[in-house]
């Protein structure tokens, strides 16, 4: 009981003094990648950037399944979208360089347009059904890419698209080590520094999403459309609101991929990446940013953590006896099941989400009570 008492004592602590713990957290963050870089090396720093990409995609698929409960399956197609919109036009492809500032909210844009169109059609869809059209849209997506590189070289096919400019503000870029003080900061660092000022923001507009008139009208359609719409929300323009709103954060997050990397293909945008992103906020806890945050993270530092099982195997039996990549996908299927099983609203669940599956146990042990008193 003692460590349970600590706890809350610290949790209350901090409570107590909010702008303290703030300013913690900021110099956390803005420290995090010199002790990661220290400790681990520059490869890990890069794995904090793509925690904070992924992040980014979790928050944008988090309006979709989270506030609004419409099951998306074809996330990553906005996801590529952003990304092919900013190599477009920004690499020697078609001879444009245009500046960051004019690409992201252009692609970002473009991935919201298709949002829409990807969700007017699915209006009426619900479910399993809603899952199927948005997981073919997703593959729809990937195979243009993977093909439109004959009559007209769009996408350069399965060859992708490189020299991708990096991101760069006036002489400033973004892609280059930056000496500050005698101190030498790698790209890795710098990106880590810009998206993370990304994740805030987004965290920020999802917090005001979720608060907001709009937020409470997804709520009401998560629960019971019919309902809703006999309140007199539209529920057609709210669907529409959050599959443009999620499609946007994922273009955005897909622009600034194409800058990270330099270089895309259609590999990067498959199924597997879909999927992965709604698993972060189911184990997080849907419609919960802690817990979407939470599930990012644990969903793309574990898997990362895991590849040095293979270098242990040969220390300790002189050859790798189970594969890392299988291991990996292994001990992903148990945790996932052991999650359904356990913790079904996820790891940091919300307070809406609690209170649903607490109900739906009720409702659930109430109906078993009910007919076994039936057969009695």
């Amino acid at each position: 009981m003692s460590i349970p008492r600590r706890f809350s004592s610290v949790h209350a602590w901090f409570q107590a003094r909010p702008t303290f713990a703030l300013v913690m957290l900021a110099i956390s963050l803005m420290a995090l990648p010199f002790l990661v870089g220290g400790g681990l090396g520059n490869s890990w720093v890069r794995v904090l950037d793509f925690v904070l990409l992924y992040m980014l995609m979790a928050l944008g698929l988090n309006i979709v399944v989270g506030y609004a409960g419409l099951l998306d399956l074809g996330y990553i197609a906005f996801y590529a979208i952003g990304a092919y919109v900013y190599a477009w036009l920004a690499s020697p492809h078609f001879g444009l360089h245009l500046p960051f500032w004019m690409v992201l909210p252009i692609g970002a844009a473009i991935a919201g347009v298709f949002g829409v169109l990807l969700g007017a059609p699915t209006l009426r869809l619900r479910g399993d059904y809603l899952a199927i059209v948005t997981l073919g849209f997703g593959e729809i997506i990937r195979i243009f890419m993977n093909n439109l590189n004959a009559p007209f070289n769009l996408t350069n096919g399965p060859q992708g698209i490189n020299l991708i400019d990096p991101i760069g503000i006036g002489g400033f870029s973004f892609g280059k080590p930056f000496v500050l003080f005698g101190q030498t900061w790698p790209p890795t660092y710098l990106y880590y520094y810009l998206f993370l000022a990304f994740t805030l923001l987004f965290i920020v507009i999802a917090m005001r999403l979720q608060d907001s008139r709009v937020g409470r009208a997804w709520a009401a359609v998560r629960e019971d459309e019919v309902a809703a719409a006999a309140m007199g929300i539209n529920t057609r323009n709210v669907k529409l609101l959050a599959f443009a709103m999620g499609a946007t954060f994922g273009g955005l997050a897909g622009g600034l991929f194409s800058a990270f990397q330099g270089f895309i293909s259609p590999e990067s945008f498959t199924l597997w990446e879909s999927i992965l992103v709604l698993c972060m906020i189911v184990l997080g806890g849907m419609g919960n940013i802690p817990g979407v945050i939470l599930g990012a993270i644990l969903l793309t530092v574990i898997p990362e953590a895991l590849r040095y099982l293979g270098d242990m195997q040969r220390a300790a039996f002189g050859q790798v006896i189970v594969d890392p990549a299988d291991l990996r996908m292994l001990l992903f299927g148990f945790a996932l099941v052991a999650m359904m099983l356990f913790r079904p609203a996820g790891l940091l669940p919300s307070r809406v989400r609690k209170r649903e599956f607490a109900a739906r146990d009720g409702a659930r042990e109430q109906e078993q009570s009910d007919l076994y008193d039936a057969r009695a």
